[in-house]
């Protein structure tokens, strides 16, 4: 995408970025930058609106870290394409021990480290170069990247099982420690790797660097980001140091500060400035020029050959007068025999195809001559280019006579030229159109491989979470088997109950004497029949009622005591009492306390007979 088709509230979106957080996306591939914002706009349902985005990360604070972990693809291993970390370790590594003495520090770089598994594996390849204590002592391995949160994970230095697949058994047992679960990089050699983050198109390089990691990090910027960047690289590396980068990165390839060791393998040297500066272009030697004083050259021949001259030529004398035209000179510029002897400024040749007096002038002024190249003349509907040269004319004593003006049609050349620079361009705009596509497709690949980690994580989630579901559904089916049980149970239960029920209510029915039962509060909760026709109160009338406070013929303050005496574990008790029944008559009531026993012999109320006889 050309900066004049760029969309104005993306650009706006990502200065807002840059001025609110500090991460400058400007210098990043707009397509594959659109793409995972899109991502993220789609997540939160604002798809496409970019300025509505931008109001809803001004009210979301947290929003800013989901937004870069969705930009930010952190996808990397140990020991990513092997066959070119094998090379490193087997040619570039030795050769970086023998530029330095012994003792001498060792200082590597992996720019992009992500969550630091690149850092390692060269941190693993050094050591097991050097040796341990060699390590220690002269190694120091930066690892930077501008995501915060993968740089913490580098920090801790423990990995998945499954990350650490790709290192070799060997390499694992040596170099990881079992940690709950995981493996740690071990600790003495942890030291040397120093996570720091750092912007690579804002933040000036590390310097003094021996090797330089930076795989598949270049193909998310721009050609003038990468440019930019690789001139950082530059500065940073020693003039004996190398640039290990992705196989997709082959902006470097074509950049003259950096000399291929290996191609395939993206392993670059670098080049030294002042190897340039110091090349020297050989001057050809000139051969001797011949006596310019050999009067007995043929005066014909010379005529002759200024005549027949493929190049159109004129002679100017030192009055500014047309001396002699040859023949292509006449033909190209209309010439003719009444031409020659007058005066240059009179003629259309002075100033078409260029102004040739002051060209003349300045001649004469400084004895050189004066080329102009690539004059564009239109002598009708065709363009023609010319190189014109204005030569001074000398006597064998010095003494200017005038002007050679000679004009050398270039046309064809110049067109050839033109179709060649813009085959150059032609090509070099496929090159960078198939660049592009290529880095295109690698961060595509990037991207399906972030995306099918994490639907390899869901899906395991979701294996996790159906395993739980089937848990708790075999949790639910036994405790409704349960349930069933108890409910079995407490149906018995009930019609046990109901069947109790029945035969208390057949037997208090059958009683003719009047019973009653109240609990240890003296509230109601068994009244029969022969209670209800002697004082004329229903069962579901006195039912959880006070004894005391019932309206009967009956004194009732005088039950308090055997009924409180009852209660209290007391024997069985009798009162006889005057009363008045339902009708109106005067009666003599024999009335018998028991207690009612609970399960464990408690007394849990008392249960009160009463017979009423004519008073």
């Amino acid at each position: 995408m050309s900066t004049r088709e760029r969309d104005p509230e993306f650009e706006a979106l990502l200065e807002f970025l840059r001025d609110e957080r500090g991460f400058d996306f400007t210098g990043y591939k707009r397509p594959t930058l659109m793409r995972r914002i899109a991502k993220r706009m789609q997540e939160v349902g604002l798809d496409g609106d970019y300025a509505a985005y931008r109001e809803h990360l001004a009210r979301h604070e947290d929003e800013f870290a989901r937004l870069f972990d969705t930009i930010l693809i952190n996808v990397t291993s140990f020991f990513r394409d092997p066959a070119a970390w094998e090379y490193v370790a087997e040619e570039i590594i030795p050769r970086v021990e023998e530029a330095r003495t012994p003792g001498d520090p060792i200082r590597a770089w992996s720019t992009g480290c992500s969550t630091g598994e690149e850092a390692y594996t060269l941190a693993i390849l050094l050591a097991e170069s050097i040796g341990d204590e060699e390590f220690r002592q002269r190694v120091k391995i930066y690892a930077t990247d501008v995501d915060d949160h993968a740089l913490g994970a580098g920090r801790t230095a423990t990995y998945s099982p499954a990350q650490l697949e790709p290192v070799r058994d060997d390499l694992r047992e040596k170099y990881f420690e079992p940690q709950n679960g995981r493996y740690a990089f071990r600790p003495d050699l942890r030291r040397s790797v120093i996570f720091g983050r750092h912007d690579l198109v804002q933040d000036p390089p590390i310097s003094r660097i021996d090797l330089l990691v930076s795989r598949n990090t270049l193909m998310y910027f721009d050609t003038d980001a990468q440019q930019r960047i690789l001139g950082n690289f530059h500065f940073a590396l020693r003039d004996d140091g190398f640039l290990f980068v992705g196989k997709s990165e082959v902006l470097v390839a074509r950049s003259p500060s950096f000399a291929p060791v290996d191609l395939r393998r993206r392993v670059f040297a670098k080049v030294p400035l002042a190897a340039a500066r110091d090349r020297a272009v050989p001057r050809p030697r000139l051969e001797e020029e011949p006596a310019d004083d050999e009067t007995e050259r043929d005066e014909h021949v010379r005529v002759a050959g200024f005549e027949t001259s493929p190049v159109a030529q004129i002679l100017v004398d030192r009055a500014g007068r047309l001396a002699a035209a040859n023949i292509a000179a006449r033909v190209m510029f209309g010439l003719g025999q009444r031409d020659i002897g007058v005066l240059l400024q009179d003629l259309e040749l002075s100033y078409r195809p260029v102004e040739l007096r002051s060209r003349i002038e300045q001649v004469h002024s400084v004895g050189h001559p004066v080329t102009l190249r690539d004059v564009e003349w239109h002598p009708g509907a065709e363009v023609r280019f010319l190189d014109v040269t204005v030569q001074p004319l000398t006597t064998p004593t010095g003494e200017p006579i005038g002007v050679a003006v000679a004009f050398t049609d270039v046309t064809r050349y110049r067109r050839l030229s033109d179709a060649l620079q813009d085959s150059k361009r032609e090509v070099e705009l496929a090159y960078e159109a198939l660049q592009s596509t290529n880095e295109e497709l690698e961060t595509t690949n990037e991207e399906l491989q972030s995306t099918n980690e994490e639907l390899e994580t869901t899906n395991e989630e979701l294996h996790s979470t159906n395993e739980e579901l089937e848990t708790m559904n075999e949790e639910l089916h036994s405790t409704n088997e349960e349930l069933e049980t108890i409910n079995d149970e407490l149906q018995q239960r009930t019609d046990e109950l109901n069947d109790a029920n029945v035969f208390l209510e057949s037997v208090l029915a059958s009683l003719s004497a009047a019973v009653l039962v109240v609990d240890r509060d003296l509230r109601v909760s068994a009244w029969n029949d022969a209670a209800r026709e002697l004082w004329g109160l229903r069962s579901e009338e006195v039912q959880g009622e006070h004894l005391l406070n019932l309206d009967i013929g009956l004194p009732l303050e005088q039950l308090r005591a055997p009924l409180r005496s009852v209660l209290a574990g007391g024997e069985v008790a009798t009162l006889d009492l005057a009363a008045v029944n339902r009708r109106g008559k005067q009666v003599r009531a024999s009335l018998r306390f028991a207690p009612l026993a609970g399960h464990n012999a408690d007394v849990r109320g008392v249960i009160v007979m009463m017979e009423a006889s004519d008073g």
